[in-house]
């Protein structure tokens, strides 16, 4: 069925326009937000980068550490959108704030164990992960300084889904423009010792970051509240009250998104540790390469949630064609808005490189040689990255959760990971082996879930 067709009488030209356009006007904030809480991470990578590069491999080893437990719950939490969504579509205001309660309550739920696994990262480095002794103390260092921010960051990623199903999503976005300056100069006093404070190092680093997380947090559950428009939710009114259907609905849609990011997010984890057998030069190389891939991601990962809620509002109306129709526009946009940065990262990947690393000393030199050889490759799966990210958002909207978990595992670990470890080290092409099974994976994932949305979307539209 061709987009045109999926729209009821002579207006179907106008439809199809109003949705790209719809589509675009809430995608732009929500990517740009995207953008800026991914610049968190890139302020961290720059001022590492100044410790030199064992403590930029570090760095990179605790992050990669913490970043599948955070995705993991940001995963269950993407849940939220989609019940925002079909409750603001049907006009259900009561299930609005009975969704944002039980996101509350998971984030709880969830703490203690998360706080458990970063305080053993150690442990967990040297002898579940086989990494390096003393790169894995300087990375426990930064979980132990990050983990108390994990809550924040969770409980701001509910806000935000909040707001984004209202359609108002820049309010976040100006919160992290905030957010990354009072990061950056946290990380320099605290991590180098200004003003009267101790040099913390990578310590200090975990600790602005939960710093920062908590004021953001604070700063958006303020605006939240005090809202002409939201006030009338009451989200934090009687909140101890209990509301288990509601929870368990949470549980039962988000696990699988959760578990699905956690496939995702754990392939791009595990291939750090991959690279981290290869040697330190190439670890820092990938730690380059990561970042500028992770932030040209959150374009696509923007146009997923605003995927999301547009086919969730459609789906709330009972508009199934509509819910079709809105999931194949940000399907197409999530593609093409990619094509630049794969151009870049092929024919730009050394220059860029030299924006973090120093080619005056060996290592350096070394490392940029590594990063601009990855992100040629990442330069190549960047269609099927974004691709699979929109599709992906758009199944959510219809709260298909289960069946994109079991097509992401099996494409992340069985065909990305496992073409990761065979390019690498058996047919000998090291960390561009290993950024080859990343793309294997994601186009594998790609091609699965195109082929679910059309049977998802297919079946609703009848």
């Amino acid at each position: 069925m061709s987009f045109v067709t999926t729209a009821r009488g002579g207006g179907a030209g106008r439809v199809l326009g109003d949705e790209v356009r719809a589509t675009v006007a809430l995608s732009i904030p929500i990517a740009l937000t995207q953008i800026a809480q991914m610049s968190l991470n890139t302020t961290d990578v720059v001022m590492t980068g100044l410790l030199g590069a064992d403590a930029l491999a570090a760095g990179q080893l605790g992050h990669s550490l913490f970043f599948p437990m955070y995705i993991t719950v940001i995963g269950i939490l993407f849940a939220t959108s989609a019940m925002f969504a079909q409750e603001l579509g049907a006009r259900n205001y009561r299930g609005v704030r009975r969704s944002a309660r039980q996101g509350f309550w998971l984030i709880v739920s969830v703490t203690v164990p998360a706080w458990l696994y970063f305080w053993n990262a150690e442990a967990i480095l040297v002898h579940v992960l086989g990494q390096d002794p003393l790169l894995a103390v300087q990375s426990a260092q930064y979980a132990h300084g990050a983990m108390w921010g994990f809550p924040f960051m969770a409980g701001f990623s509910l806000l935000r889904n909040f707001i984004a199903a209202h359609s108002r999503p820049r309010l976040a976005l100006w919160i992290l423009l905030g957010g990354i300056m009072v990061n950056a100069f946290a990380d320099w006093v605290l991590m180098f010792g200004k003003f009267g404070f101790p040099r913390m190092e990578l310590f200090g680093l975990g600790l602005a970051t939960t710093i920062v997380q908590a004021a953001m947090f604070f700063g958006l559950l303020a605006l939240v509240l005090t809202d002409r428009r939201w006030r009338r939710y009451h989200l934090l009114v009687r909140f101890w009250r209990s509301d288990w259907p509601r929870y368990r609905e949470l549980w039962s849609v988000g696990l699988p998104i959760g578990l699905t990011k956690l496939a995702e997010s754990g392939l791009f984890a595990a291939s750090g540790f991959l690279i981290g057998l290869i040697g330190v030069d190439a670890l820092a190389g990938h730690a380059v390469a990561i970042q500028y891939t992770a932030l040209a991601f959150m374009v696509p990962f923007g146009i997923a949630q605003a995927a999301t809620v547009r086919v969730g509002l459609a789906i709330g109306r009972r508009d199934f064609d509509g819910a079709r129709l809105a999931g194949r526009v940000a399907m197409v946009v999530g593609v093409l808005v990619v094509v630049p940065f794969a151009l870049v990262f092929v024919f730009a990947g050394r220059p860029l490189a030299g924006l973090f690393l120093s080619a005056d000393d060996a290592h350096g030199a070394v490392a940029i040689g590594y990063a601009a050889s990855f992100m040629a490759m990442a330069g190549l799966f960047q269609l099927a990255d974004g691709g699979q990210a929109v599709t992906a958002g758009a199944l959510r909207g219809f709260k298909d959760t289960r069946v994109p978990m079991m097509i992401a595992i099996v494409g992340y670990w069985v065909f990305g990971i496992g073409g990761a470890v065979v390019l690498a080290f058996p047919l000998g092409l090291g960390g561009v082996g290993v950024w080859g099974g990343l793309a294997l994976g994601l186009a594998v994932v790609w091609a699965a879930l195109a082929w679910r949305f059309r049977i998802v979307s297919r079946r609703m539209a009848g």
